[in-house]
């Protein structure tokens, strides 16, 4: 007996698979907490050079001599510059030898760049970047670390997928899962930007043993039905996972207290060496079939249901393998070549917006804290919209429409940036969050469309390419999202967004050419790939799966699963 027709019999969603849900939702709300905790660790507070000879030099004035000695040593910032003062540079001059304008600025002084500075205290105590002063001509350092974080995501998929697929499920999720956190702990001790910087990368690397992985865990034993519904909550716990990181900020304003606060509470997963069973599936495909059996029986008593005793009799004699693809068949003709070339390309796209727009919520202006709350906020409704209308709508309607409202939304916040950015800030911020809105609702349905877009012989390989496509949109989002302070000027304040709109209404127009999948015959081979979307195959498939919806969902291999290391949002 198949998996999902043992499903059936159990409950497609039971106590049991409600109870095993939950727990690993728990644990993708610290995914969404390490995902963008380097907006915090790497914020740069404003800064400007210490006074020569002033060991107790604050950034906040407090004396009326200390005012003074700003306006001697500190340069004013450049007319088109909106800090409080030059952040990297002072005046060096003859004390005895120097003449002061009526502004008290030296008039025959030189620019000499400085090498200590002093921080403003206004939004934090302290960051990473403030206590080793990553700043100035070490400043492109911090978008390389947000970008390594995503490279180690990359290298986390191979290797904790090749581990699943080995060890199993349950030993990858909880080695990852506790490599996690004690990485995370370990951070706070950080000797150095490059003791950081390899944390930061390793921790990257273990979320994919924790998301994906205990993904599949917790979704796999849910049935066919209610599958897509499961897969869609469990982002809400990411999005209180970027929530929570703005809460313990405001509170604890120093990044050693954030990181403990924060990563305290997750040493109770250790519980889950006990608690989280292997899956069955892949026991299944292990051909470990009394085992499966033991957790399928023990998932009927709790849902208090009775299956059959040994559900995988008949499977021990008649295993079959599924039939496989490889990479190249996806570009083996010119139909499929377009098609994955544009799948491929809006993959990288999607991930590059909805990282550069998490990590670009603290360069808004305004309050930090709540730009970062409302930039996991807005992903409710997102999420919300897409579990209540993609199946009404359609995937690619739904996809191209997310895609174009957050690219006209990012690209229009150049105009009140452009006529006063400080008068026009709720406008820039509220933009800002319909952009993150549409790219958190694409991200959602791009994984099922373009999953039901590939042929089943290769759709393992092609969520594979995906996946890449993904990674590589993520490594290159943070250099964009810090675009502002290395370009600096007016330039610099409306490239991050306006790049980001102008590729994803680019990335959201060519989806037009892929063909929509609800109520379709979805391919199984390459030649099906080749004739899907045509519209003689649609009108004539149409009656024929719209007459079959009315009796049973539409399911495609394994009935929708996807294994661990194919699973890309997270």
């Amino acid at each position: 007996m198949k998996l999902d027709d043992v499903l059936l019999q159990l409950g497609e969603f039971g106590l049991y698979q409600k109870y095993l849900y939950s727990t690993i939702c728990l644990t993708s709300v610290y995914a969404g907490v390490y995902a963008l905790m380097a907006v915090v660790f790497l914020n740069t507070p404003g800064h400007r050079c210490k006074i020569p000879g002033i060991d107790n030099d604050t950034y906040a004035i407090q004396s009326t001599y200390q005012q003074n000695l700003i306006n001697h040593y500190i340069p004013p910032p450049s007319d088109d510059d909106t800090h409080d003062y030059d952040q990297c540079h002072l005046y060096s001059f003859d004390v005895n030898d120097v003449k002061f304008d009526n502004s008290s600025r030296p008039i025959n002084a030189s620019l000499v760049e400085c090498s200590e500075w002093v921080y403003s205290d206004a939004v934090f105590k302290e960051t990473f970047t403030s206590k080793f002063n990553i700043v100035c001509g070490d400043k492109p350092l911090t978008s390389l670390v947000k970008s390594l974080f995503f490279a180690g995501k990359l290298v986390g998929a191979i290797v904790f997928g090749t581990l699943s697929d080995a060890l199993g499920r349950r030993l990858t999720f909880n080695l990852s899962l506790m490599m996690m956190v004690g990485l995370a702990f370990g951070m706070s001790w950080s000797s150095s930007f490059e003791v950081y910087a390899v944390i930061m990368t390793a921790i990257g690397a273990t979320t994919q043993g924790v998301f994906p992985v205990g993904f599949v865990l917790g979704v796999e034993l849910v049935g066919p039905s209610k599958r897509k519904y499961a897969g869609i909550v469990i982002e809400y716990f990411f999005s209180v996972g970027l929530m929570l990181v703005a809460g313990v900020s405001y509170f604890a304003r120093h990044w050693f207290y954030i990181n403990i606060i924060c990563s305290a509470p997750a040493i109770l997963f250790v519980v889950y060496w006990w608690l989280i069973p292997e899956s069955p599936r892949w026991l299944i495909s292990k051909q470990r079939y009394e085992e499966a059996n033991e957790i399928l029986q023990k998932a009927a008593k709790v849902n208090k249901v009775v299956i059959e005793k040994n559900v995988f009799e008949k499977e021990i004699n008649n295993s079959t393998p599924e039939p496989t693809g490889r990479v190249w068949q996806l570009f083996s003709t010119r139909v499929m070549l377009l098609r994955t070339l544009v799948i491929l390309f809006n993959w990288c796209i999607v991930s590059m917006i909805y990282y550069g727009l998490s990590l670009n919520a603290g360069n808004l202006g305004g309050n930090f804290y709540l730009n970062m709350f409302l930039s996991g906020l807005v992903e409710v409704p997102a999420n919300t919209m897409v579990l209540l209308l993609v199946d009404r709508v359609g995937r690619k309607k739904m996809y191209c429409f997310s895609m174009i409202l957050g690219g006209c939304a990012c690209a229009s916040t150049i105009f009140p940036i452009l006529y006063g950015e400080i008068e026009n800030q709720s406008i820039i911020t509220a933009l800002a969050m319909i952009g993150k809105f549409g790219a958190t609702a694409s991200f959602n349905t791009i994984y099922f469309y373009s999953a039901e877009l590939y042929p089943t012989v290769v759709r393992n390989a092609g969520m594979g390419a995906s996946s890449c496509a993904a990674r590589i949109g993520g490594i290159v989002a943070p250099y964009i999202a810090d675009s502002a302070a290395l370009i600096g000027g007016m330039v610099g304040k409306v490239f991050p967004l306006g790049v980001f709109g102008l590729v994803s209404i680019i990335a959201g127009l060519s989806s037009l050419y892929l063909p929509e999948t609800l109520n379709r015959k979805l391919p199984e081979t390459i030649e099906d790939g080749k004739q899907f979307g045509k519209s003689s195959t649609i009108s004539k498939d149409k009656y024929e799966i719209k007459e079959s919806l009315e009796h049973k969902p539409v399911v495609y291999e394994n009935n929708g699963y996807i294994p661990d290391k194919e699973m890309t949002k997270l």
